[in-house]
């Protein structure tokens, strides 16, 4: 039995984007209500080695529009990263989210065959199929992101708990 390529792909990422969208919220009104300097949240890492929340939330971002994108054999819009603010994260999230909503099953769903390329011409090429590319990759790279976004706020005493993370499903 085939899944639904579609199912497990573009509603993950709109329910997961809006809660992450909902996080941000909460980060922002505690930032103003503790007197916390936004970016104190924004370029909060959980060690040195990562990337700070402003990437973390872009990089989940090129993941839900690239995945989805590349499932339904188009090209992903290309956003220029230049996301600063609480409010610049919450336009490129709606942005994608817009984006997302123009993706139909029929373009997705019978797919699982489609080949598809990540770091083409490089030494970390590598080869999937659709179905390989969304769940052995896509999503555990999308949930990272996501969760590590989550985690730097918690850490940073930002009061969210899981059904902040999960959203509305």
């Amino acid at each position: 039995m085939t899944i639904s390529l579609y199912a497990t792909s573009v509603p993950v990422f709109k329910q997961m984007l809006s809660a992450l969208s909902d996080v941000l919220t909460k980060a922002e009104a505690h930032a103003a209500a503790k007197s916390i300097e936004p970016d104190a949240l924004l370029q909060a890492r959980l060690f040195p080695d990562m990337f700070q929340l402003v990437r973390q939330v872009q990089i989940a971002v090129d993941f839900a529009k690239g995945v989805s994108s590349r499932l339904a054999g188009v090209v992903p819009p290309s956003y220029d990263d230049s996301e600063k603010t609480f409010a610049d994260l919450q336009a490129l999230i709606a942005k994608t989210l817009a984006y997302l909503a123009t993706l139909q099953p029929e373009q997705i769903d019978g797919q699982e065959a489609r080949e598809i390329i990540t770091r083409p011409g490089t030494p970390k090429e590598k080869i999937f199929n659709a179905q390989t590319y969304l769940l052995g990759y896509g999503l555990p790279q999308f949930f990272f992101h996501i969760t590590t976004t989550y985690a730097i706020l918690r850490h940073n005493g930002v009061e969210v708990g899981k059904r902040d993370y999960m959203g509305a499903y």
